[in-house]
């Protein structure tokens, strides 16, 4: 089978086929989650064997491939070979949906359109394909890359492992940390360009840009009126609802619909 390219064991999810039994199994942890093979140094664990043997040569001091612009030392080849394109500036890879090449940028698991590994420009298509491999054995909602399927498992076990080094406060995202950092630092890198006023998060900055744009996207099924955040929306609802409205929006304590 292995010299005829014949596939003949078919991933019942997705419908991948596989000229190994144990390649089929080794794909069906993507759907899963599953995590069998444990680093006996750190304690990370990973879904096949060969990356855990991978995983475990950067434990091993001995890192005899050495990059001769910066210096930088890899005990792997490929390691060396990936590295280089940072000073090179090749991009091998191209989608051909939309035509984008890359070579580099980081992990996939922050920046999946920065591709310095074919297995990245995998995970990129899978954006015009609408493919979703990775399902969750809770409650079965699929996704595209395996660390959404990661974080969102913990909506299911409780885990918050980024914890606040000022005041202790845990997160069960990175991104919810690095905001959450910013109350401490006062730091506001969002800046409105019409005003200049400075926000700590991406979000409360894309409200007080609707205010400007006049954009008002949520609209009341009832009377039509229309408004640029949603909880003014929700808000405007009470008036039809008789629910108690007095912090309605912008002070007001009626919408003028006719609610009391």
């Amino acid at each position: 089978i292995i010299h005829t390219g014949e596939k003949l064991y078919s991933c019942e999810t997705c419908g991948k086929s596989f000229s190994q039994r144990i390649r089929l199994t080794d794909h069906m942890r993507c759907h899963t989650g599953e995590k069998p093979y444990v680093c006996n140094t750190c304690g990370k664990r990973f879904s096949c064997a060969s990356t855990l043997y991978k995983h475990r040569t950067i434990h091993k001091e001995d890192k005899p491939y050495s990059c001769g612009i910066c210096g930088k030392c890899f005990c792997r080849q490929d390691k060396l070979v990936l590295h280089m394109r940072c000073h090179t500036g090749e991009k091998p890879y191209s989608c051909k949906a939309c035509g984008k090449s890359f070579s580099h940028g980081g992990s996939p698991k922050v920046q999946r359109r920065n591709f310095r590994h074919r297995s990245y420009l995998t995970s990129h298509m899978r954006c015009h394909t609408g493919e979703k491999p990775y399902s969750c054995g809770t409650c079965g909602k699929t996704f595209r890359y395996e660390s959404n399927l990661i974080e969102h498992h913990r909506t299911h076990t409780g885990e918050k492992p980024y914890s606040c080094g000022t005041c202790g406060k845990s997160f069960s995202h990175r991104d919810y940390l690095t905001t959450h950092m910013r109350r401490h630092t006062g730091e506001k890198p969002y800046v409105c360009s019409t005003c200049g006023k400075s926000f700590s998060d991406s979000s409360t900055h894309n409200r007080h840009m609707a205010v400007h744009k006049m954009e008002k996207p949520y609209s009341c099924g009832t009377c039509g009126k229309s408004f640029s955040r949603r909880d003014n929306l929700t808000a405007h609802m009470r008036c039809h609802t008789g629910e108690n409205v007095r912090w309605f929006y912008l002070g007001s304590s009626t919408c003028g619909c006719g609610g009391q």
